[in-house]
């Protein structure tokens, strides 16, 4: 700065002294007097001089007094710039969206975050503060307007605030907003600046725990949350108990927190359970136990009791989550249910060996009574009403020998739960089936349709399928329809590992709305048949669920019935 201002001192010094010595050439020619021209001269060089001195002391100070101005100026940017470079650095660093209002002009800026968190871009940034308001959600706007200008008319330099606030995608996010507000010298707000930050996983974390807290506190299943490790090998200390522990237990969280929560208080808890207890923790295993344990009342329970491992994003065990439940009942029920299956397990071997005494028994005199009857049919009855007695007696006589010969039929199925099977064409036994049938077929005449898949062969007892398609056409002729030809139609499908039989007719039917739960019933009579005796449809069930089998019928009031038949082919 210097050397500019001895230039500037030295080009003003040069062009006076050409001035003057112009000047005095010049006066050479007009004045004569040469001692008072040399003295005009002289004190002309003198006062260029003198006037140089001057003038660079008058520039070296203004110099001087810029060389500070500018330096301030120059500290001024640095700091500036390094503020600047800051609010850059906080502003990447926090990811927040930094904005700044002008409130007198309502003159609303943005930093980058407006793009890189809600997705605007800066066009679509609006400069106003209807612009930010319009964006924040419908039932948080009133609520935040209201918070914000009372904070401006209180003139307080703080403010934050959560919202939801909507991106470019129409999506809202959960936001928290914090305010610092300038004053002028009058104490008027005149400039605010804030930053917000996106606090969407915050809530929606904090959500999710207020859920868990819900289903915690409102479980019916007690749940304990203890601490990682235990001393002593015991278990470890409570943190945490919900209300229904205390339902269960009689103690209060204050009780129990800081001690564990031992269920095997009681004389008869089992010390086995409890071994396998301390072994899974010890080893930091899932495990479920269940032992009788005693409440605060001194009364004994059944518990079931699980203690569950957790561990924190460093896979390192941070605590144990016990669930409780009181299963006394359950233990009760379970008790009185084997003592149920204990009794009709009994019962049912008593109502087998009453079948084989009677069936065994009945016989002897049966038959003594069928010969006796026989004896008679050769010995003229002159009286007509002693005759009458005769025909009745002999007709009881042969249901009562009929209905014991099903019934041994029936002991013999379910005496042989697992019986003999063996690879069957179905085409082959129907027409078994059908041959001996070949009487009342050729009677009735009915149109008989067998739709069989070619060689279609299934596993399953022989003699037991003969006799179940044996009722199931037996049924059909019975109960066919007087006003329209009988029609049975047979057909069967392979379906995966099934094979699927379907027998249909165009019967009386029967009303199942009265009567499915009772058309495989013993003994069970849907229609005033006098030779209807209600066996052949339990027989039929009984001999298909021992192949392992199921049946379904399907029917209605005269329109015919529907059987469907479905049996595994997997030998």
């Amino acid at each position: 700065m210097k050397s500019k201002t001895n230039q500037v001192i030295i080009i003003y010094i040069l062009i006076s002294l050409f001035v003057a010595i112009v000047s005095h050439k010049l006066l050479l020619q007009y004045i004569s007097d040469s001692n008072h021209q040399l003295y005009t001269f002289t004190k002309d060089i003198i006062f260029i001089f003198l006037t140089g001195i001057v003038f660079r002391l008058v520039l070296l100070k203004n110099d001087n007094r810029n060389i500070s101005i500018f330096e301030k100026l120059k500290n001024t940017n640095n700091e500036i710039k390094e503020s600047n470079e800051k609010y850059d650095i906080v502003a990447k660093a926090t990811s927040d969206t930094i904005w700044d209002w002008k409130i007198q002009e309502d003159n609303l800026s943005w930093n980058k975050g407006i793009e890189n968190v809600f997705g605007y871009t800066q066009d679509q940034v609006g400069s106003s503060s209807k612009w930010w308001f319009d964006k924040i959600h419908p039932e948080d706007s009133i609520k935040m307007s209201i918070r914000l200008y009372s904070f401006i008319e209180q003139k307080t330099e703080n403010w934050q605030d959560q919202y939801r606030f909507k991106c470019a995608d129409n999506s809202y996010k959960y936001v928290l907003d914090r305010g610092f507000l300038l004053k002028d010298e009058n104490g008027r707000a005149i400039r605010m600046i804030g930053a917000i930050q996106d606090i969407t996983k915050q809530k929606e974390e904090e959500q999710r725990l207020k859920l868990l807290e819900t289903v915690f506190t409102q479980s019916k299943d007690s749940i304990i949350i203890t601490e990682a490790n235990s001393l002593d090998d015991k278990i470890p200390n409570v943190i945490y108990a919900n209300p229904a522990f205390s339902s269960m237990s009689g103690y209060e969280f204050e009780e129990i927190s800081g001690k564990p929560a031992d269920p095997f208080n009681s004389p008869n808890s089992d010390i086995n359970e409890l071994k396998k207890l301390l072994d899974s923790i010890k080893n930091k295993q899932e495990c479920l136990i269940e032992t009788i344990s005693i409440n605060k009342k001194r009364e004994e329970y059944w518990v079931r009791f699980s203690m569950i491992p957790i561990y924190n994003s460093e896979n390192e065990l941070s605590h144990w989550i016990s669930i409780q439940r009181d299963i006394t009942d359950e233990k009760k029920q379970e008790k009185e249910k084997e003592q149920l299956i204990r009794e009709l397990t009994q019962n049912n071997k008593d109502l087998k060996q009453f079948s084989y005494i009677t069936s065994h028994n009945l016989r002897a005199p049966l038959s003594n009574l069928t010969g006796l009857l026989n004896l008679l049919e050769d010995i003229p009855v002159e009286n007509q009403e002693l005759n009458e007695i005769l025909n009745g007696f002999n007709k009881s006589t042969h249901l009562l020998n009929e209905t014991i010969n099903d019934l041994a039929k029936v002991i013999i199925i379910k005496d042989n739960p697992s019986i003999q099977k063996e690879n069957v064409q179905i085409k082959e036994v129907f027409e078994n089936v059908l041959n001996q049938l070949n009487f009342q077929i050729e009677l009735y005449k009915p149109i008989i349709n067998l739709n069989f898949e070619k060689n279609t062969n299934i596993n399953i007892n022989k003699a037991y399928f003969e006799s179940i398609l044996l009722n199931l056409l037996t049924n059909a002729i019975k109960y066919k329809s007087e006003n329209r030809k009988l029609k049975i139609t047979v057909t069967n499908r392979e379906i995966g590992d099934n094979v699927e039989l379907i027998f249909k007719d165009n019967g009386i039917g029967i009303d199942l709305k009265r009567n499915r739960d009772k058309v495989f019933g013993l003994y069970q009579r849907f229609h005033n048949y006098p030779d209807s005796k209600g066996l052949g449809l339990y027989l039929v069930k009984s001999q298909v669920e021992t192949m392992g089998g199921t049946i379904e019928i399907e029917s209605e009031v005269n329109k015919g019935t529907t059987f469907t038949l479905t049996f595994k082919n997997k030998l």
